[in-house]
């Protein structure tokens, strides 16, 4: 039988999709006799024409994944695309370089291991993008001697 008419009638009454609506097997002889959006009506009363629940993607693989990508799992050379400066952008790499050498030169300042113009020097050093790293600005003191201890 051909329920194409009455399918979309109960689609548009209910606001759902045509694929959602689900008719009763055993009532098919009064759904396919109904013509008018009454008729409709009344099966959906008489729960002959139901509204299927909608089907959503599932979340655990992803919720999954994410807790292991947490834990630093699948974030290898495979899973990357674009160049270093797509993973990290330049300058959030310059922000984890120069906070910490800032800080140590801040540190040895405050501490009076090393004078206010050597700091000063120092500093413009870090900003000049010199050090590559506190142990590299660490290094640096100590080969040239700069502290005054």
């Amino acid at each position: 039988m051909d329920l194409k008419t009455q399918r979309r009638l109960a689609a548009k009454i209910l606001k759902i999709g045509q694929n959602r609506v689900w008719i009763d097997e055993d009532r098919i002889e009064d759904v396919s006799e109904a013509v008018t959006r009454d008729d409709i009506r009344r099966l959906i009363r008489d729960k002959a024409v139901k509204a299927r629940p909608e089907v959503g993607v599932s979340k655990h693989r992803a919720r999954k994944r994410k807790i292991q990508r947490a834990k630093g799992r699948r974030r290898g050379y495979g899973k990357r695309k674009g160049k270093l400066g797509a993973k990290i952008s330049k300058k959030r790499r310059w922000i984890q370089t120069i906070r910490p050498v800032r800080d140590s030169l801040k540190k040895l300042r405050d501490t009076d291991k090393i004078d206010r113009s050597t700091y000063r020097k120092l500093y413009m050093m870090a900003k000049g993008g010199i050090f590559r790293s506190r142990s590299h600005l660490e290094t640096y003191v100590k080969e040239h001697k700069l502290t005054r201890r």
